[in-house]
């Protein structure tokens, strides 16, 4: 997949594609379905699949206290956006001057005069323009004039535990992961959730009660709700069993939520490496503890769960 970073890079413009716009946190079933469509329209014209995206979210430019916490780093973005089958990804800085565009001027100025669509595939929600006043109905309507086709794309529907029926959205996954549920939420995306972060040093209590763990600087990532979670840790090009423990260390009094990795079998010296952390499923929530012996207790039928996949 061939990356450019700014619209400026699209120099010169594209002459043709088949586009699809939006922020694609976390690319989830809704997307690929979106990727989907605008990859069988590409195979019926050679054209390249586009997909214009932004960095970082707008709302971290117009309304900071709205913008919500990432699924996925830009990196991991790219990278699935990749294996859906993109062609080319454009990834827009947002900038007041482009955001503040009115709908039908970022339509001409932006998506028709740079990158020529023959097709323009997006879902019911989508929305763009100064106070995304822009919507699927103005595209549809603007395409005689620029010579595209508009194509509105299906939402998904998925069936949460509670047997309600939910629209897959990043706003549904996000809520999902902030309640603990995981397992949902990796329903949602079409892979599991995870953090990336480095490892830095902690209070070593872990080693201490013989479950040493890797303490994860998490930047800029949504945290799921507290609590254990089985998974996995990729290190390097290796993945290991994982226990998970979001929380504030309530058995020692701690005030201060961290994310703690036990990673079944690996003792080598992480400090310092990048890992990524995946949730499988929520184990149990946080705990005080009257005691350091039983927390210990707990750890290892934790540790059991885990590798037993109970």
């Amino acid at each position: 997949m061939r990356i450019i970073h700014g619209l400026e890079g699209l120099d010169p413009a594209l002459t043709h594609s088949v586009l699809t716009v939006g922020n694609f946190d976390g690319v989830h079933l809704a997307h690929r379905r979106l990727l989907d469509q605008a990859s069988a329209l590409a195979a019926e014209t050679r054209a390249p699949v586009v997909v214009l995206t932004f960095e970082p979210h707008p709302l971290t430019v117009v309304a900071p206290a709205k913008a919500p916490p990432r699924l996925s780093l830009p990196d991991e973005k790219l990278h699935r956006l990749a294996d859906a089958g993109v062609n080319i990804a454009v990834v827009a800085r947002s900038e007041p001057g482009l955001l503040s565009l009115n709908a039908e001027r970022f339509v001409e100025d932006v998506l028709v005069h740079r990158f020529h669509p023959t097709h323009i595939v997006e879902g019911p929600s989508f929305g763009f323009g100064r106070g995304r006043t822009g919507t699927p109905e103005l595209l549809a309507r603007l395409a005689p004039r620029y010579g595209y086709e508009m194509h509105l794309v299906e939402p998904v529907y998925t069936t949460l535990e509670d047997g309600r029926r939910a629209m897959v959205s990043s706003s549904l996954i996000r809520s999902l992961l902030s309640q603990g549920r995981v397992c949902e939420a990796s329903q949602c995306l079409g892979h599991s959730y995870g953090l990336t972060g480095t490892v830095v040093r902690g209070s070593a209590r872990g080693q201490a009660l013989g479950f040493p763990t890797a303490n994860l600087d998490i930047r800029d990532q949504l945290i799921p709700g507290e609590g254990v979670y089985a998974g996995r840790a990729l290190v390097g090009n290796s993945a290991f069993a994982a226990a998970t423990n979001i929380g504030t260390a309530p058995t020692f009094g701690g005030d201060q939520l961290r994310v703690e990795t036990h990673i079944v079998g690996f003792d080598a010296d992480l400090y310092g490496r990048t890992i990524r952390v995946e949730f499988e499923r929520f184990v149990r929530p946080q705990v005080r503890f009257p005691s350091p012996e039983a927390l210990v207790e707990q750890l290892r039928r934790d540790v059991l769960a885990v590798t037993n996949g109970e």
